[in-house]
């Protein structure tokens, strides 16, 4: 039996696309809506970002697609698993101007490499993460002057 590979969302964002990505793509934006105690980014493909939270979580992602200001993607750790397990999964974000505004699209794959055991907690935990995190990044932005 196949499960399920992928999460995607699309939120319509009334900002422009340059602003969503800065959002998406350096220290300050993502430190702030993602992860709420700092990152650290170099945003070129095979750089780092490093993002931690109060709660003491940690998470390093490795960039694999920078297409200012239309494209950003990186892997990282999959939830769920034990810290240092190589399994990864893919996240990118598309912009595309919309109006005014920006439409972003958020896909997740590579679920599907997972033991029915392993997959249902990630996939459901990130699922609900992104629902939280999309959240918090519309919040973010709208926060913003």
């Amino acid at each position: 039996m196949a499960f399920p590979d992928r999460i995607e969302r699309t939120v319509k964002l009334a900002h422009p696309p340059e602003r969503v990505w800065a959002a998406l793509t350096t220290a300050e934006g993502l430190g702030t809506w993602f992860a709420n105690s700092g990152a650290e980014i170099d945003l070129r493909v095979g750089g780092q970002v490093r993002l931690s939270w109060d709660s003491g979580d940690t998470a390093t992602l490795t960039i694999e697609r920078v297409e200012p200001p239309r494209v950003f993607g990186y892997t990282w750790p999959i939830y769920g698993l034990p810290e240092g397990d190589p399994r990864r999964t893919y996240v990118e974000f598309t912009l595309e101007p919309a109006g005014a505004g920006t439409a972003l699209t958020m896909v997740e794959t590579g679920f599907a490499q997972l033991p029915e055991s392993e997959h249902k907690t990630a996939l459901s935990g990130n699922t609900d993460g992104w629902t939280n995190e999309l959240g918090e990044l519309v919040a973010y932005l709208d926060g913003q002057a």
